[in-house]
């Protein structure tokens, strides 16, 4: 009898830790931050000080940063030492996803393009290892550790609660395509390496079954040539097509929710600060300043910024 009553207390014990277990594994809400200002004018030093100070006064899961510099600030390796410095010393997590405005744009003093020097650059400087900036240090996987894109540390994902996150390098300058250039050697090899990492991250969160996608860039891949404003459609090339597309396809194989955060606006009043959804592809143009954005496993959409979204009518999930 007594055997059978132990028997029968480490059984509603276990069932007891099972469901400890499974409530502790459940996702929960959580709230992360984007600074999203590497092409505004506020995006200087100050700029960037008094957002991670908002940050840091926030119950946040860690922080994303949309660019380290204005686009009238210099491209020197001295900038990079201090802004590297100052997403150090973030309370939070610090994922940085690069702008245009930190190496796209960059000149010579002869006024040639500095871009693909000032890229790697950048690359030893803030991706030297396998976690995030500031002070509370995130486990990371860069697409570096491919050995074929060795080169592309600033590609970033983790996870957290059932999301995954990732960066991706496409600046707002439309991707970086030059059109005067007789071959794009930076853009067409970047161009093949975010098709391996968009690939391999979509791959992932869908073995994993996870509930939703995550994706920070600089550039809006669905802004077209000519729905982009003037520096675009000038351009003989959509430098945003290729990647356009492939998201598309990918969100259409993948049954949870995908948001992409730009700092490019489209210039559509209803897309400020807003998520726009179609289907099961969001996007927010966080633009400049600080944008809070939470996940709730509990919403229907997953993700919310201030509690406001937008949903096209044709969306269907």
């Amino acid at each position: 009898m007594k055997r059978n009553l132990r028997l029968v207390g480490s059984l509603l014990g276990f069932c007891m830790m099972l469901q400890a277990c499974s409530a502790w594994a459940q996702p929960n809400e959580f709230s992360f931050g984007v600074i999203a200002g590497g092409s505004a004018k506020n995006a200087n030093r100050s700029g960037l000080a008094r957002a991670i100070a908002d940050t840091d006064a926030d119950n946040l899961a860690f922080v994303v940063a949309n660019g380290i510099k204005s686009g009238d600030e210099a491209c020197s390796d001295r900038l990079y030492a201090e802004r590297k410095t100052m997403l150090d010393e973030a309370k939070n997590g610090v994922i940085l996803s690069l702008a245009a405005s930190d190496w796209a744009n960059c000149k010579k003093s002869d006024g040639k393009s500095a871009a693909v020097e000032r890229l790697s650059r950048l690359r030893e400087v803030f991706f030297e290892d396998e976690f995030s900036l500031g002070s509370t240090r995130i486990p990371v996987v860069r697409q570096s550790s491919t050995p074929k894109f060795r080169s592309y540390s600033e590609n970033t994902r983790w996870e957290l609660d059932n999301i995954l996150f990732a960066t991706i390098n496409l600046p707002a300058n439309n991707n970086h395509y030059l059109a005067e250039a007789g071959r794009n050697s930076e853009f067409e090899d970047r161009l093949i390496a975010n098709q391996d990492w968009l690939q391999r991250v979509f791959m992932f969160a869908i073995h994993k079954k996870l509930d939703g996608l995550v994706l920070f860039s600089d550039g809006n891949p669905f802004l077209s040539a000519s729905s982009a404003g003037s520096e675009n459609a000038r351009s003989k090339r959509d430098g945003f097509a290729e990647t356009r597309q492939q998201i598309a396809r990918l969100a259409a194989k993948f049954p949870g929710k995908v948001l992409i955060v730009t700092a490019q606006k489209s210039g559509a009043p209803s897309a400020s600060s807003r998520i726009i959804w179609r289907n099961n592809i969001g996007i927010l143009e966080a633009g400049s300043g600080l944008a809070k954005i939470t996940s709730d496993p509990a919403a229907s959409r997953l993700f919310s910024v201030s509690g406001e979204t937008v949903m096209t009518k044709n969306a269907r999930r």
